[in-house]
């Protein structure tokens, strides 16, 4: 009788663990709003932006022959009077800038 319990007692705790463990990875992914914070955060260096928005839903990104999950925003910024739009991709799992594009 004392080895089922030691046994039903690892079999609970090896769960448990298990279960907490995936809960942790889902609440690392970076939200969307830090997403974009990051961003805007790196186009600030050059100096200041005038608007900026971001897709709440992830998408996929191929690059360099490796998928990423990505969140697609933009920002606008005001370089000689004249308004430039930048569209970046930033990687939903570690938050790095992946990709930056001069909109047309």
């Amino acid at each position: 009788m004392k080895w089922k319990n030691i046994v039903i007692g690892a079999g609970v705790g090896a769960l448990a663990g298990y279960v907490i463990l995936q809960q942790l990875d889902k609440q690392q992914k970076v939200t969307p709003e830090k997403a974009l914070k990051s961003a805007k955060e790196a186009f600030k260096q050059d100096g200041p932006i005038s608007g900026s928005w971001i897709y709440m839903k992830p998408e996929e990104m191929e690059k360099n022959g490796l998928t990423y999950t990505v969140y697609r925003g933009g920002v606008t910024r005001t370089i000689d009077g004249k308004s430039t739009q930048y569209e970046f991709k930033v990687d939903a799992e570690t938050g790095s800038l992946l990709d930056v594009a001069e909109s047309a």
